[in-house]
């Protein structure tokens, strides 16, 4: 029997202000690919300054799916992400393109590449009920109610974790399994021939002044403006998913008071630097991971086109 040949799709990763963005755009201008964002924040609608979302010019060079698709006031999980990208893979596929994946959330590029466990999203109702029980009866007679039906999770989770003594309750509760059962069962079909690149900075210094000057340039682009907008609406708060991105929750104190200007600037810089050493960290375990140059101020142009063709060379 002949083997199936499998489509290709591109992974591009990257720490926050790298380069990834240009570098997609330019790889769909010169090879047949279409680009499907990879990022925890672009999906949200009104949140195009503090996310350097790619602008009209951007899009128009490249369109980006997966941006927009959410208000502020809603969640998104690594679950969803996969359902939805493997979606849009399949009709870019089925029109004779390339997906090309690009991003920093490296949580959503683990989910399509390991597959995630069918766990039920949650109930607010089911997860009422137990909040109710653990104020009747308290955690630990909570966690006694997990040991009966879900040995190895109650061992796992100390009483004292409420959240994670909830949810594995929560869990059994929905589906009628333990979450032990569930997490055995993973769908990890990824029916592509995925190639993986990362830009990954040599050095750590020129990354932390490219970020430093993205956000001078945001802050320059009136993004405390965007961020009033989201703030006088009345529906969101810090506790959402989409106002604890970077920068949005300085900002965000410090309309409320809580910090200074200048505070609020040096605190939304080093965190951006701190998400860029997480996703640094995930890359540095990633398996299969083809490594490409950071553009510098100098050399940027020299630097896209050697990336560009290292690509040309591997994908083919």
């Amino acid at each position: 029997m002949t083997a199936q040949v499998l489509p290709k799709a591109i992974f591009l990763m990257g720490p926050t202000a790298s380069g990834k963005t240009e570098l997609a755009i330019r790889l769909c201008e010169q090879f047949n690919c279409e680009i499907i964002s990879v990022d925890s924040a672009l999906i949200y609608r009104g949140m195009d300054i503090g996310t350097a979302k790619p602008n009209a010019e951007e899009i128009s060079r490249a369109p980006h799916r997966l941006i927009n698709i959410l208000d502020p006031k809603e969640a998104y999980s690594a679950a969803d992400f996969r359902r939805d990208a493997l979606k849009e893979m399949a009709d870019i596929v089925s029109r004779g393109k390339t997906p090309l994946l690009v991003g920093g959330t490296m949580l959503y590029f683990k989910a399509l590449v390991d597959g995630l466990s069918p766990l039920p999203a949650a109930d607010p109702v089911v997860r009422a009920e137990i909040e109710q029980q653990a104020q009747q009866h308290g955690w630990q007679w909570v966690h006694e109610q997990l040991m009966k039906i879900d040995v190895v999770s109650a061992t796992r989770i100390h009483p004292n974790d409420p959240q994670r003594v909830s949810r594995a309750l929560e869990v059994y509760r929905i589906t009628g399994k333990s979450m032990t059962e569930l997490t055995a069962v993973i769908d990890n079909d990824l029916p592509f021939n995925v190639h993986q690149f990362a830009i990954y900075p040599d050095e750590r210094s020129e990354l932390h002044q490219r970020i430093e000057q993205r956000f001078k340039l945001m802050i320059a682009q009136d993004f405390e403006q965007e961020v009033v907008k989201l703030y006088k609406r009345g529906d969101l708060h810090l506790d959402l998913p989409s106002m604890r991105c970077v920068g949005y929750r300085q900002m965000w104190e410090y309309l409320a008071g809580k910090l200074d200007y200048d505070e609020m600037v040096y605190r939304s810089i080093v965190a951006t630097r701190q998400l860029a050493k997480r996703q640094m960290t995930w890359l540095r375990g990633w398996d299969k991971l083809h490594r490409l140059q950071t553009p510098s101020q100098e050399h940027g142009e020299a630097t896209i086109v050697q990336n560009i063709e290292q690509i040309k060379y591997i994908v083919g």
